[in-house]
């Protein structure tokens, strides 16, 4: 893990467009907020500013983004979507000796994304009068093992139930070491989300309920939405907090 001194918390390195993970140190809490409406991502992430500094905080305690796109991107708009969002972030004085530390999650909603890539939620970190939990944010993951090519898809181009299985498992797996990373289990877990437009019900019973411990008494939230790219099918991202708030 890294430590973001200014912004509270730890994180584990990700890519350039996010970190894979956040933890609040002691003294300290994640909270998560949802916004009423979507708004621009930009415009958005301008709320989100506002709204911390009107908490008597800065932008440095951002550590989560939670984006809404129109539809799946390629693999080459992906990235070219990350440069006008890192740059944002940069430019915000954000990056800790060249590293991202703000987790996040991008997906298209199916069938009524929005018209623009809009901003659904963030986290940031606060003070904590509660030192003894811990609270975190996990980034969104799909189906990719190793760096993010197209080749490292699992069973790409496949969507038979017995593909979508190797790929839910892939993504418990991704979730399991991010977890772990931060030194936190699923016994942690208060929010658990799942994002996929395919058949759920297999995959719950057969691979999530079971690996997800007490976890699944907190439920699963489906969210009928594609991943971020192109032939990617599963994805799902996770955070343990006290406090959510909808703006």
């Amino acid at each position: 893990m890294i430590e973001n001194k200014l912004g509270g918390y730890l994180f584990l390195e990700g890519i350039e467009p996010y970190s894979c993970g956040v933890l609040a140190k002691t003294g300290y809490e994640v909270v998560h907020v949802t916004l009423k409406e979507l708004l621009p991502w930009r415009d958005g992430l301008d709320q989100a500013k506002a709204y911390l500094e009107k908490l008597g905080l800065t932008c440095d305690g951002l550590c989560g983004v939670e984006l809404r796109s129109p539809e799946a991107f390629s693999m080459d708009g992906f990235f070219e979507f990350n440069k006008g969002y890192r740059e944002l972030l940069e430019n915000w004085g954000l990056m800790i000796d060249g590293h991202n530390p703000v987790a996040r999650t991008n997906v298209a909603p199916s069938p009524h994304g929005p018209e623009t890539v809009c901003l659904h939620g963030f986290s940031f970190v606060a003070p904590s009068a509660n030192s003894e939990d811990q609270t975190f944010v996990i980034a969104g993951g799909g189906e990719v093992r190793g760096e993010l090519l197209p080749e490292n898809i699992v069973r790409r181009s496949d969507t038979c139930s017995a593909a979508m299985t190797e790929k839910a498992n892939c993504v418990m797996d991704i979730m399991e070491n991010r977890l772990n990373g931060l030194g936190v289990n699923w016994n942690q877990v208060t929010t658990t989300n799942v994002y996929t437009v395919h058949p759920l019900k297999t995959i719950l019973n057969e691979i999530l309920i079971p690996r997800m411990g007490s976890a699944a008494m907190m439920g699963v939230t489906w969210h009928h939405s594609r991943p971020p790219i192109m032939e990617i099918e599963f994805e799902m991202d996770l955070r343990g907090v006290a406090q959510e708030f909808v703006i």
